[in-house]
């Protein structure tokens, strides 16, 4: 479909590499802390989500909110005296998502080679400066990619701004990812191209209608499939 030479702009989080499943891990230990008599982990969760969608919008993302967002939530549910001890496990269930290794999805580092080899690969992600940059470094990929630009939020103005910035040709720009919020919808926004790679443990809050059909929108199981199209 696409054999020119296209600029390609992937997504990390959940697209790269995995990133939900330790959110999920670090959650599920905090609902056991939290010990509620009576709130399911659903019930709570909501809150907790309730929580991250206002905070998102002043903080950003990245364990490091996601530390200030359970200690929020904790303050908000505890049953008991809350002590400073309780606020430090609480925050530490999301620093140590920082220690957690990078782990690729199947395919990421061979279908990433190949596809720098004949196109233009950029980075586009949010949330912390330091933190995502780290992650690009542990992941070893960086050298698969021209760019890399973190944000504080992916939005059609984002796109817009990254597409002038870099002087992408919309016709020839793809935006790859797994979240039809931040990588998918605002991309087609924007006037770029898009590919959905749907990721099972997509985060909840990334969660959005994506169109059945699009010109400008190609949907793949699996992130190997891009080398059938570019």
């Amino acid at each position: 479909m696409a054999r020119s030479r296209q600029f390609l702009i992937f997504d990390a989080d959940d697209t790269l590499w995995e990133n939900n499943i330790y959110f999920e891990e670090a959650f599920d230990r905090f609902y056991d802390y939290l010990s509620h008599s009576s709130m399911s982990s659903a019930e709570v969760r909501g809150v907790l989500d309730e929580i991250e969608m206002t905070n998102a919008r002043i903080h950003g993302y990245g364990s490091k909110n996601y530390a200030r967002n359970l200690t929020e939530c904790y303050r908000h549910l505890a049953e008991r005296h809350i002590a400073e001890a309780d606020l430090k496990a609480v925050q530490e269930f999301a620093h140590q998502i920082l220690e957690k290794p990078i782990e690729l999805i199947d395919g990421v580092e061979d279908t990433v080679a190949q596809l720098a080899e004949r196109h233009s690969l950029t980075i586009f992600t949010k949330g912390d400066q330091e933190e995502q940059r780290l992650k690009i470094d542990r992941s070893g990929l960086g050298p698969y990619f021209e760019h890399a630009a973190i944000v504080k939020e992916k939005d059609q103005a984002a796109y817009s701004a990254l597409a002038q910035q870099r002087k992408f040709d919309p016709a020839l720009t793809w935006m790859i990812g797994n979240s039809p919020k931040s990588d998918i919808n605002p991309a087609l926004a924007a006037g770029l191209n898009a590919v959905f790679v749907p990721h099972a443990r997509t985060w909840s809050l990334e969660h959005a209608d994506v169109p059945e059909s699009h010109p400008r929108l190609l949907k793949v199981e699996r992130i190997r499939e891009l080398l059938e199209h570019f």
